[in-house]
């Protein structure tokens, strides 16, 4: 399996692993420690360093209850980095749901958007269409960041997950968009509990069904400090590395074909293992 993208042909015959760069102040991850483009920009350098394949850059925050960053706060923290981290010939994929910004990385010459609302915002689905090699990442949330963990999911999350990102897929595929540039994420963590985070986990290989490669997000996701939790006491963002290998690893061995981390070279080192694994069974 391949995805197509605006610069690049991946080939995922192996799981490729996307590195974070959050440009903004309020990220849930890492507290905002790579917040000015000089830091982000050095972070990203880091990241390619350890190994990643795909940089994915976001400049507004998505975790449960953040406020909306306006578009020209959005376009302030992210063109500068972008200008830059362009030139260096790698995967860029920006975390954007604004058709506006969308735009913008594009015709800076970005290769995926990977959008948390699945390109349901009004002009998005033009912008994508108008660009018609750029990659693409749907991800199923419920509702929206504001409101998503004040009432969370209901039913079987799976069929649930399954059905939407399906009817998305159908609607890029009737706009004539090639399957072969998206990828599908199940959005852990956006409007699920804890369960039905663990269960998207458990029967993810259904989603390979759809005919696109699978993008999981577990990187230090709340429902892993959930798990670690002792004594009444949940181990911050930056305390979840392991666990969030351990789920990364898991999702690559029900077929996820790339990994969103914010702790690269764990994770490859993780995959290092696994791969060593699979040439020998």
């Amino acid at each position: 399996m391949r995805w197509q993208t605006t610069r690049f042909d991946l080939d995922l015959s192996r799981p490729l692993v996307m590195g974070i760069v959050n440009v903004t102040p309020d990220s849930f991850s890492d507290g905002g420690v790579h917040a000015k483009t000089s830091q982000a920009l050095q972070h990203a350098e880091l990241l390619l360093q350890q190994g990643a394949d795909i940089l994915d850059i976001g400049a507004e925050s998505t975790r449960p209850g953040a406020d909306v960053v306006p578009l020209d706060l959005e376009l302030k923290r992210l063109v500068p980095f972008l200008q830059e981290a362009v030139r260096w010939q790698v995967p860029l994929s920006v975390d954007t749901y604004k058709p506006e910004v969308m735009r913008v990385a594009l015709d800076l010459g970005v290769d995926i958007i990977n959008d948390i609302w699945a390109l349901r915002q009004v002009g998005a689905e033009e912008i994508v269409t108008s660009h018609p090699s750029c990659g693409i990442c749907l991800m199923h949330m419920h509702r929206d960041p504001q409101t998503m963990q004040l009432q969370t999911m209901e039913g079987d999350v799976t069929e649930e997950v399954t059905r939407f990102l399906q009817q998305r897929l159908n609607v890029l595929q009737r706009l004539g968009v090639n399957s072969a540039r998206v990828a599908l994420d199940p959005g852990i963590g956006f409007g699920k509990t804890v369960d039905q985070n663990f269960r998207l986990l458990a029967l993810q290989s259904q989603l390979l069904y759809l005919g696109c490669p699978v993008l999981a997000g577990w990187s230090r996701k709340s429902s892993l400090g959930s798990v670690l939790a002792k004594d009444g006491q949940t181990p911050d963002s930056m305390h979840r590395q392991a666990a969030s290998v351990a789920a990364a690893l898991l999702a690559v061995d029900r077929g996820a074909s790339i990994v969103r981390v914010h702790d690269v070279l764990p994770t490859l080192q993780a995959l290092a293992v696994w791969n060593a694994m699979k040439r020998n069974a």
